[in-house]
Parts: structure tokens; sequence; C-alpha cells
């Protein structure tokens, strides 16, 4: 028997949680489930990704009518009947876990990717995550929290260990596979030469995913080799934030950088790089860095969330909002030398094969969906 998961996410942004989700359905295809995805407010790229792949998508405006719109999820839950619903950060938890149970349905997953409770969080979404604490022991019937760290935050500040279940993100080796002449064809686009060492970054222009440390760090080894590259990718990392320009500006090295926004083909602008960084403030389970193992590249991260758990001895750890170490961790992969970096890559792609597989996160949350069918909880 086919059995429907309904998964209700806040937004369409191309984020963490959205990739998630995405992938996982892409991965769920044939094996025994439909899911439709509703999302909260219509902004943001995945809507075409979504369409693109076939997933029904329905698109609702609870930020413009959220009184009408919630009452339009709740009809929504009750028309389609769906076996489980899965939610997927804060408000969609809250919403969507109310709707549901207002509409009788039992077998409710709320899905917890956030980390540090104590930083880089809004007053509106503060609120929504104590009434989440609050309510958890009545809504959902397991908590599926992507990090560790994110689990032992949130059991602190009140919600229900008793439910939470810990399922680290999924990555498809074979999208990360990308050919020689794309990543030469890239390259020389970014006007990269044959033997530049390009040092990159992927995600959107954010506090908690500190581009300022990376702008820094950057500064720091740019005096060090004028041979060096940064490229930086995601929403809002372009010529147009003058927040970001000032930062690259006060460098004094403009012409090292390369700024492409936000990319449809991530893969490949993670193929153009030689040097990953993540320099985060805050993470749960961070998607950029197990994209950039499984690209094949040498990583240097900040020791947030499960950061350490997901790159082992794979690649250098270096603490948070500390440009000097973040810049002297990437002058250790560089005196690496290109042999070494590539055997150190290698390394961290067959970690992310043998642990983190998409086939494998497809496989725990469809024991949780079968547990829950079953009456067994989580």
């Amino acid at each position: 028997m086919t059995r429907h998961v309904l998964h209700v996410i806040t937004g369409l942004v191309v984020g963490g949680a959205e990739m998630a989700l995405y992938r996982l359905i892409q991965q769920s295809q044939g094996a025994g489930y439909t899911h439709t995805v509703i999302a909260l407010t219509p902004e943001g790229g995945m809507r075409e990704r979504f369409a693109e792949a076939g997933i029904k998508l329905i698109v609702l405006n609870v930020r413009k009518r959220p009184i009408s719109e919630f009452f339009h999820l709740y009809r929504l839950m009750r028309q389609l009947r769906p076996d489980i619903v899965q939610t997927w950060l804060y408000h969609a938890d809250l919403l969507g876990g109310l709707a549901a149970r207002l509409a009788g349905i039992r077998n409710v997953i709320w899905g917890i990717r956030t980390t540090d409770v104590n930083i880089g969080c809004a007053r509106p979404t503060a609120l929504v995550r104590r009434a989440c604490a609050a309510i958890s022991r009545w809504i959902p019937r397991t908590i599926v929290c992507v990090a560790e760290a994110a689990r032992r935050a949130h059991a602190l500040i009140g919600y229900d260990a008793a439910r939470m279940v810990v399922v680290g993100n999924g990555f498809d080796l074979s999208r990360f596979s990308v050919p020689a002449e794309q990543r030469m064809q890239i390259r020389t686009q970014c006007g990269f030469t044959e033997d530049a060492v390009v040092i990159g970054t992927v995600g959107r222009f954010n506090a908690d995913k500190d581009h300022a440390n990376f702008v820094r760090a950057a500064g720091i080894l740019a005096k060090r080799d004028r041979n060096l590259r940064f490229l930086m990718v995601g929403r809002n990392l372009d010529r147009n934030n003058s927040e970001l320009m000032q930062w690259i500006g006060e460098t004094g090295a403009s012409d090292q950088f390369v700024l492409l926004g936000e990319r449809a083909d991530v893969p490949v602008c993670l193929a153009a790089m030689d040097i990953f960084c993540l320099p985060s403030r805050t993470e749960a389970f961070p998607n950029a860095l197990g994209e950039a193992m499984a690209t094949g590249l040498p990583c240097v991260a900040t020791d947030v969330g499960d950061v350490a758990a997901v790159m082992g001895d794979d690649g250098v750890l270096v603490p948070k909002m500390n440009s000097a170490a973040l810049a002297d961790g990437v002058t250790r992969l560089l005196e690496l030398g290109t042999g070494g970096r590539q055997s150190l890559g290698r390394r961290a792609r067959t970690r992310i094969h043998e642990k983190y597989s998409m086939e494998s996160t497809r496989m725990r949350f469809e024991n949780i969906y079968a547990n829950l069918i079953a009456g067994r909880g989580m």
C-alpha cells in the first residue's frame, strides 16, 4: 500500500531545510510513499525546482493572510487525509502541527534544523520556538533533529527529549561528480588561471554564516599570496551588496574576489574550488560542508554544531569568529600541496559516502514513517 506524506515547510528559499526536503522526496520516488509539499510563504527559488521535479506543491501566503491561510491549511489536511504530516522549521512546526491535530491527524513529525538557540534569532521566531517547546509533548509524535547538537540545545529549553531522534542530512554523490571540462569552463568564466588556488565558500548572506569572517581571513591570506583567489557563492553574495563590498574593499585585495551570487549549479561552482571554507558562527548540520566533502574538496570549517562529527579527521577544524585561525587553517591545506589536498579531499568524499548517503537518510525517515503508521511512536 502506498502511503501519503504531507510536508509543511515555512518557505521556498534555497536553504538547508528546503534542499534537504527536496533531496528526500527525490530519493523516495518509487519507495512506497507519495509526497505533497505545502509552503506557508511563496517567495524563493525552490518553487521552480519542485515544479521541474514534478513534486506536488501547494503554496500559501500565511505572512499576508495569517488567519484565513491557517484555516486553508486545516481544510487541505482534512481534504488530503495524509498518513503523516511532516513539518520543517519552527513556524511550520507550530502552524502545521496545530492544523494537523485539529484535522484529526496524530502522526505528526516536527523538524528542528538549528543549534544555537541564543543568537541569530528574531524575536517573533524566538516566541514561536518557545510556543513549540511548550506544546512539544502534545503535538508531535516524533521530533527529528538534524544534528545531535540541535537535540541537546532544544531539550535544554523545554522540548520533549523523549520524542527526539537525530537524522542527519544525506547527500547524493552522483550530483557532485563534475567532469573536469566543466570545472575548467567555470574557472575560465571566473577569470582564474590554471595555476590559481581557489578558496571558496557557499551559503546565503546571513549573520550566522559569518561571511565577514571569511573575508577577513581572505584578506590575511591575500597579503601572503597574490595568486590566491576567493570565490563566494550564495544569495546576495554579489556586487550589489554594499556591506559585503565594503568588507572586501577593506582587505585591499578586491581583485582577488569573485562573487557569483545565488546559483542553481552549486556542484559545478564547488568543482571550481581547490579548498572549501565554512566560516559560520552557528550551524546545526551544514549542507554546504557535506556538499563540499562530497565533491572531494579539502575543507576548513569552524567548530560549530555537528561540524566536528561530520568532518571527523578528514578536514581542518578551527574556532569560530576567529579570522586569523581560519586563515591559518587554510594555510595548513596550502602547505599540503596539490597532491596532499587531493588525497584529503578523497578521504572526505569517502566519509560522506559511508556515513551520510542520501539513501541511508531516506531509510531512516521511512523507518520513522513505518513506526508511526504501525503505532509504535518513534
